[in-house]
């Protein structure tokens, strides 16, 4: 993997020189949810739990509590596949987009930032994540626009195959491995339903919309399209 700035490309392990760490050699990490863009969790990382994570697509860190490396996952099995990493513009701060499998707080709740602090109006919420207790004032546009954002970077990945990208993986895989993905996301959607699991449901909506946005790619069938489709059934005469 490499970057370029200006004509210089720059490889993975020139731009990890680059990181700024701390005083302890640890850095921060905003791990973010690749389909809902969900702030799932925020840790600690030191070089050699980066570069484990790096080298097995599985998030790794540092416990400053334990004194320790630690594996996301790997005792409760909610771990988390890397689908990219980024550093901000002053390399102190990192950004990792996963897959998650399951919730990433040991609470068991989706995301570990699940309590608000009220504003002056609001009510403190407890039990379920930012994006799920606060009511939209956001325009149609504005609302659904993570969809077409999210049908962006599946066609990038299908163009650039970036390496270790779970994205590119469907793609190598092909239209069948597609399918079997849609169909098992579409079965945890039900399950999570009949167990009226909202939570849980919010998730596997979440993976079952990702994996068909990828199907529309493989099958170069535009989101627009679907859109318009169900526009026009929307403008239908009613029979009832």
């Amino acid at each position: 993997m490499s970057q370029e700035k200006g004509n210089i490309a720059l490889s993975r392990e020139e731009i990890v020189g680059q990181i700024r760490w701390n005083e302890a050699g640890l850095v921060p990490v905003i791990v973010q949810d690749e389909v809902s863009l969900e702030v799932l969790m925020m840790a600690y990382m030191n070089a050699e739990s980066l570069q484990l994570s790096l080298e097995s697509g599985q998030t790794w860190f540092w416990s400053r509590s334990r004194g320790e490396l630690w594996h996301k996952g790997g005792t409760s099995g909610n771990t988390q596949a890397i689908t990219s990493v980024y550093y901000d513009c002053d390399a102190d701060t990192l950004l990792v987009k996963v897959k998650p499998e399951g919730p990433a707080c040991h609470t068991g709740e989706t995301s570990c930032f699940y309590r608000m602090i009220p504003l002056d109006g609001q009510k403190a919420a407890e039990g379920s994540s930012p994006a799920s207790t606060q009511p939209s004032h956001l325009s149609d546009g504005e609302r659904f626009a993570v969809l077409g954002e999210l049908e962006r970077v599946i066609a990038e990945r299908e163009a650039e195959r970036p390496e270790g990208a779970y994205t590119t993986y469907l793609f190598d895989k092909g239209v069948d491995k597609i399918l079997k993905k849609v169909g098992e996301e579409a079965s945890e959607t039900i399950i999570a339903a009949k167990n009226k699991d909202n939570a849980e449901l919010r998730l596997e909506i979440s993976d079952l919309m990702y994996h068909l946005l990828v199907l529309l790619q493989e099958r170069k069938l535009p989101l627009d399209d679907i859109m318009t489709e169900l526009s026009a059934r929307h403008e239908r005469p009613r029979r009832d």
